[in-house]
């Protein structure tokens, strides 16, 4: 009786299985996944991902049991256990390791290069600091050319995961990363280096300021239309780093307002109403979605422990557009002509009150966002072993660089030291981080927590199956044959 039973929960348990699927050209696949029009399409909810969860887990507890048999099979076509395959290999060949070179590794150099930023915006200068921030503005070029190289690489070396990357539902939010990356350079350099050039460097900035900003917009509406031409998504599995691609747009505004103060009249009055629009937009697109991040947590409370440090993205768009929009406003009373809106020092006057009170509030909404991010966290901490690290523990650093530049900002704008003050001690804090998130990465890397198949941002994800990698699939048909040998010998013995 006990085979006809098995048989009998199996078709039970396929029977739930198909009640959240549906039937197109003959195969079964998830309501979500249905394409827009066809017959019974409906939004995905939290019982299909349960539902997912629930089949991974029977598909992982059925493999364990049959290995447990001490019996090799081919897995099914096109899946491979990783968890299982993890205990058999110990070691990737470094081509494979760079397949698994992520967008997200551009986190490293928005989160180095805000660190310079941070330095040289330090109201309190000691012999020395200038230098420090030297360092780390020609560290992050260092770190972004490495980036560079080795997801070039990974493009070259494995062509399948360029579109791949484009179409996974994680990787593609960090593909405005490399582009953040290169606009934080661009600022350091307008900080770092025009004062210690001649005037080309500052007429090539200028050029570079508009190419950034073109670069900017493709890159956040086209991840975002990207994402919504491909995916039906949920509240139930939002996250803050939706708001990543708005980032390139979030630091147009500080930048336009540090070259507006080396830029002849008419360039700079250019760049600051240009980086105003910019900005605005880049604000207004991240304060849309910030009303979908409070719905979420009002509905479905604290997201995953894993996903927690990206709680801190939501600091970032407030902290740069106070930054931006008071620096600007400043700028914009050296540049105006007298004839500027009828009257150029009165509308100059006017920009300068309405940033500063405005700014006031925003920077106290980015104090709020990084009280409800850091207590996020408190449960986490009170874990053992906490989480496993990724690259988006940078954005306990990138996004909170923001905050310190607006701290700064607001405290000049209302010449309040004891604000200058705390941002000092801030500044402490987001390059103590800095450090701390450095060496946890580079242990993850030798402890195999990233660069890794199925641990980065690439694993296979909402449907979203990765390419196998070359090495992997070699070595199990390796073992999958000799096993077959060894039992063919012992067959014939």
């Amino acid at each position: 009786m006990r085979p006809h039973q098995d048989d009998h929960e199996e078709q039970e348990k396929r029977q739930d299985e198909l009640a959240g699927m549906d039937l197109h050209q003959g195969i079964a696949f998830p309501r979500d996944m249905s394409p827009p029009g066809e017959d019974g399409y409906r939004t995905p909810n939290a019982n299909d991902y349960e539902r997912e969860r629930e089949r991974e887990r029977s598909e992982m507890a059925r493999e364990e049991h049959s290995s447990s048999s001490e019996k090799i099979t081919p897995p099914a076509a096109g899946r491979l256990n990783w968890t299982t395959l993890d205990k058999t290999l110990e070691k990737l060949h470094w081509r494979e390791r760079v397949r698994h070179y992520t967008w997200t590794f551009f986190t490293m150099t928005m989160a180095t290069g805000g660190i310079a930023n941070v330095i040289y915006a330090v109201p309190f200068r000691f012999r020395g600091l200038t230098a420090i921030g030297v360092i780390f503005f020609l560290f992050n070029i260092v770190l972004f050319i490495i980036n560079v190289v080795m997801i070039s690489l990974r493009f070259y070396t494995f062509p399948e995961t360029f579109r791949a990357s484009y179409m996974h539902p994680s990787e593609r939010l960090f593909i405005p990363a490399a582009v953040v990356s290169f606009g934080t350079i661009l600022i350091n350099i307008s900080q770092y280096g025009i004062a210690k050039t001649g005037p080309w460097l500052n007429h090539a900035m200028f050029v570079l300021f508009w190419f950034d900003a073109a670069l900017a917009v493709l890159a956040s509406s086209g991840i975002y239309l990207l994402m919504w031409s491909t995916k039906s998504f949920t509240v139930e599995s939002m996250t803050p780093i939706w708001i990543f691609p708005a980032y390139p747009l979030l630091i147009i505004g500080p930048h336009a307002a540090q070259l507006a103060k080396t830029l002849p009249q008419a360039d700079a009055l250019n760049v600051i109403v240009g980086g105003f629009t910019l900005q605005g937009i880049g604000f207004l697109v991240a304060f849309m979605i910030y009303a979908s991040f409070i719905y979420r947590l009002m509905t479905q409370k604290l997201p995953a422990a894993a996903s927690r440090p990206g709680m801190f993205v939501s600091v970032g768009p407030c902290g740069f557009t106070v930054a931006a929009v008071l620096g600007m406003a400043d700028a914009l009373a050296r540049n105006v002509d007298p004839g500027f809106m009828g009257d150029g020092p009165l509308a100059s006057m006017v920009a300068r009150v309405v940033a500063n009170w405005a700014g006031l509030w925003l920077w106290g909404l980015a104090l709020w966002f990084l009280f409800v991010s850091a207590g996020a966290h408190w449960s986490c901490a009170r874990q053992d072993g906490g989480f496993p690290f990724s690259m988006t523990f940078y954005s306990f650093v990138f996004p909170n660089t923001a905050l310190v530049t607006a701290t700064f900002a607001v405290g000049k704008a209302f010449r309040s030291r004891g604000i200058q003050v705390v941002g000092c001690v801030m500044t402490g804090c987001v390059i103590a981080a800095w450090f701390v998130v450095f060496g946890l990465m580079l242990r993850a890397v030798a402890q195999k927590q990233i660069l890794w198949p199925q641990k980065g941002e690439d694993k296979d994800e909402g449907g979203f199956k990765a390419p196998e990698p070359l090495e992997r699939r070699h070595t199990l048909r390796k073992l999958v044959s000799n096993a077959s040998r060894r039992s063919r010998s012992a067959g014939n013995d």
